[in-house]
């Protein structure tokens, strides 16, 4: 099986692929929907196909999906939103009308081992979609939807709420988690007909203290599972790292992460559920690398202490932000890639003690994933 690199971008989708120098050891062996803007994508290791969500602005949203690698996409059916009834009047922040219907692709992933063809897509405005035929079709969780809480929920990252994390848990495919920005986590245990944010544990600095601890207000940037202990899980939140060492209900905060605790990006290693990286910035106010050096930090003891990495990557003027899905582990777990919004790519096989410059001109890059073909 060969490892390659697929990045999704404001200017198209690129896939890297090993060169086989020391020198230079990636290229770019393909590229898809150049100059158009692809917000997310996925590769189903159950199958090999491929997904990829285009945001085409005034033409909307559009989803493609390919029969493996190599094979041509074509477009499918995008996730679609209920019809808005008369009495809803739903307004974000600045008091604009919430709209119902797909503004972004912001996640997907693969439905469990036993569900052959099911994918799970994330959108903004919040909303869960799944479809269980391989993207032929979708439904809208309803329960979700339209649950009271949902309207709470407030921009973070975009103007409109947004949900971005999906874990299905590889013990139990009915239950699901999803982060959601302003929002929390929120978990299902029977395949989404009920839904729960406890979030005990959570906190957020911006809020007026009466709601500093709501779960259904704190801003997650990224939730992560670890698959060989799905009852860890890992946030990268707006004020801080958190850790749950049961599933979701109650969480931790990791405390004294140097340089920042600042960030949106956090990866899991496959197979040691203590080993965690994570991308920092300054802070919300900053949202740039501390000094313009690029850092990518690790915990291997769930958090109590860190390596800060640097070896191969930018470390003068380095403003690149990596965003909530710019960075993705192998299923090795030796393998990591970070993308950037300047355009850089970069590449560790050595669980990110060192890196190499795959790419330094891309577009500016959303998402990440590595796959084997």
């Amino acid at each position: 099986m060969a490892l390659k690199i697929l990045a999704a971008t404001r200017k198209g989708l690129f896939t890297l692929a090993p060169n086989g120098t020391a020198s230079n050891p990636w290229r770019v062996e393909r590229t898809d929907f150049l100059a158009d803007n692809v917000s997310m994508v996925l590769a189903d290791p159950r199958d090999g196909k491929l997904f990829a969500a285009l945001d085409l602005g005034h033409f909307g949203v559009k989803m493609h999906t390919a029969s493996g690698y190599g094979a041509p996409f074509v477009e499918t059916a995008t996730p679609a939103y209920p019809p808005k009834p008369e009495e809803a009047n739903e307004v974000d922040m600045w008091g604009r009308p919430i709209p119902w219907s797909t503004v972004r692709v912001w996640g997907m992933e693969t439905g469990g081992a036993d569900e052959p063809g099911v994918i799970w897509c994330s959108t903004i405005p919040g909303a869960l979609f799944r479809s269980s035929d391989s993207g032929a079709t979708w439904e809208i969780v309803e329960s979700l939807w339209r649950h009271p809480k949902r309207v709470a929920w407030m921009g973070g990252g975009a103007d409109l709420p947004g949900m971005h994390s999906i874990c299905v848990d590889p013990r139990c495919s009915k239950t699901v988690r999803v982060g959601v920005s302003s929002g929390g986590v929120w978990m299902t245990r029977d395949g989404g007909a009920t839904w729960s944010n406890d979030n005990t544990g959570m906190w957020q600095d911006h809020a007026p203290e009466e709601f500093k601890f709501d779960p259904n207000g704190q801003d997650a940037h990224r939730l992560v599972q670890s698959p060989s202990n799905p009852d860890r899980m890992w946030i990268q939140h707006h004020n801080g790292i958190f850790r749950s060492d049961d599933g979701g209900s109650v969480w931790h905060e990791v405390l004294d992460v140097k340089p920042s605790s600042f960030g949106f990006a956090v990866s899991v290693h496959p197979k040691d559920p203590d080993t965690a990286w994570f991308v920092p910035e300054i802070k919300d106010e900053k949202r740039i690398p501390a000094g313009g050096e690029l850092v990518v930090t690790r915990t291997r003891d769930g958090g109590k202490t860190f390596d800060i990495l640097r070896r191969g990557l930018p470390q003068e003027h380095a403003y690149d932000i990596i965003y909530r899905h710019g960075m993705d582990v192998s299923a090795s777990g030796n393998d990591l890639v970070i993308g950037s919004t300047t355009g850089g790519l970069w590449v560790s096989a050595d669980q990110g003690d060192s890196w190499t410059e795959a790419a330094a001109r891309l577009p500016p890059v959303y998402a990440v994933r590595f796959m084997e073909v």
